[in-house]
């Protein structure tokens, strides 16, 4: 297990780790996920040249406080805690509801960032393809099992994902306390819900900043996404100047603990390539 460090900011003690060494990668992750929920197989070949910083959001996991429901808040405490551990400029990796947070952090801190990589998330604005009920549900369960997971971030109509799955699931909890540090809570849920559903109405212009932007960004999306449809980008990724997007074959909500490796190896050909 990496050790976890702690840091206070705006008067709460965030919890986070380091892994390898090299530029400064940081990972914003997804609704209810923690520190521990990354699949190490991933956390781990990313960090192969590079030091990856996994942080907890405030009142998640590792971390004290409270998780504000306004994404623009959470980006402004991410932005401090960065400075605070004396990054002045990092690589953004994000997944999911973290995805809807990096592209909010985009917009409002562009100097922070050198490149940005957005998995297995919607754009802000109105979407299109909607989130199916299904998945949602499970979702909302305290806690899941691998049966949930098997349809909440892989593709079931697989075997190969299927098996891709139980191989993940069984990185994730090698580790102990995993399941007790989840969000669990509705009134925890909340809160991640009342964030998304502001940066859907995208009342800071989000949308229009990534427009604007030139920050270069990579979005890696399954192409059976239940979730985040990667079907939602098509509008909009061709008016992003400098984004790529990039779809992986028979893959659900979680393309980079279904091919850990490859993704990592796709990242770091991003982060390298002169664009």
């Amino acid at each position: 297990m990496t050790e976890i460090k702690f840091v206070t900011v705006d008067g709460a003690k965030l919890g986070y780790c380091e892994i390898g060494t090299g530029e400064p990668i940081v990972m914003f992750t997804r609704l209810r996920g923690t520190i521990d929920t990354w699949d190490p197989a991933f956390s781990n070949a990313l960090a192969d040249g590079y030091r990856v910083i996994i942080v907890d959001y405030p009142g998640v996991g590792y971390s004290d406080g409270t998780l504000a429901a306004y994404m623009v808040a959470v980006a402004a405490t991410m932005a401090e805690f960065a400075r605070a551990i004396g990054v002045e400029k990092f690589h953004l990796v994000s997944w999911s509801w973290g995805g809807a947070l990096a592209q909010t952090f985009i917009a409002k801190y562009p100097d922070l960032i050198k490149r940005a990589v957005l998995i297995g998330t919607n754009p802000p604005g109105h979407v299109e393809h909607a989130m199916r009920e299904d998945w949602f549900q499970l979702a909302l369960k305290p806690v899941n099992d691998l049966a949930d997971e098997k349809v909440l971030f892989f593709e079931p109509a697989y075997e190969e994902s299927m098996a891709a799955a139980v191989a993940s699931h069984n990185r994730i909890y090698a580790r102990e306390g995993v399941t007790e540090r989840i969000p669990s809570r509705m009134e925890e849920f909340k809160l991640f819900f009342e964030a998304a559903r502001k940066f859907h109405e995208d009342e800071e212009g989000v949308r229009e900043a990534l427009k604007r932007s030139d920050v270069p960004m990579l979005i890696l999306c399954g192409d059976n996404d239940p979730s985040t449809p990667v079907d939602n980008w098509f509008p909009l990724v061709r008016k992003i100047p400098r984004a790529q997007l990039l779809i992986l074959p028979r893959t659900g909500h979680g393309p980079q603990h279904q091919f850990p490796q490859l993704s990592a190896d796709y990242i770091h050909v991003f982060l390298k390539a002169a664009l």
